[in-house]
């Protein structure tokens, strides 16, 4: 289903059958380094993934990780999204694209959509990112979307330290 479209992209919800690419994105180097390596390892593990930590967000909470396609082919390029985490106190955007998408300004132009309609339609009065300390590129594109480094925290399953933008 579509959630959002911009000029040279549109939004998805996910669904069971986006496991093919969400492993290919979740085993690319950079998110293994900047984001976490999640143990998957198969289309079933991305699947399970899926169905377990992805798909149960938009029912629960309206929101959530949405893949990104070009709007012209359809090809998925990334996922961008909203998401609400047990162990942080507000919303916060995620995103990552593959490798060979990088540097085209679909990033920010996914993001930017995905913090508008957060703000707007789901009436979020704060939104927040986390990344990991050298992460030049993540950094670079929330200081572009209006947020600002707040603090150092620890956030389970992404590290010793990561870099709280509001």
């Amino acid at each position: 289903m579509k959630i959002l479209e911009t000029e040279r992209l549109t939004l998805n919800q996910m669904t069971g059958d986006d496991a093919p690419f969400l492993l290919e994105l979740m085993n690319e180097s950079e998110f293994v380094h900047f984001v976490a390596d999640r143990g998957l390892r198969t289309v079933e593990d991305a699947a399970g993934y899926l169905a377990e930590r992805i798909l149960p967000s938009y029912e629960q909470f309206g929101f959530g990780f949405y893949r990104v396609d070009l709007k012209e082919s359809a090809i998925p390029i990334g996922i961008c999204g909203l998401v609400r985490r047990e162990t942080l106190e507000w919303v916060d955007i995620g995103f990552a694209l593959l490798r060979r998408f990088c540097g085209h300004g679909y990033a920010w132009e996914a993001a930017t959509a995905v913090m508008e309609h957060g703000r707007t339609v789901l009436k979020l009065s704060r939104i927040v990112a986390v990344t990991i300390p050298g992460n030049c590129n993540s950094i670079r594109l929330l200081e572009k979307l209006g947020l600002q480094f707040e603090a150092k925290i620890v956030l389970p399953g992404y590290g010793p330290e990561s870099l709280l933008f509001g």
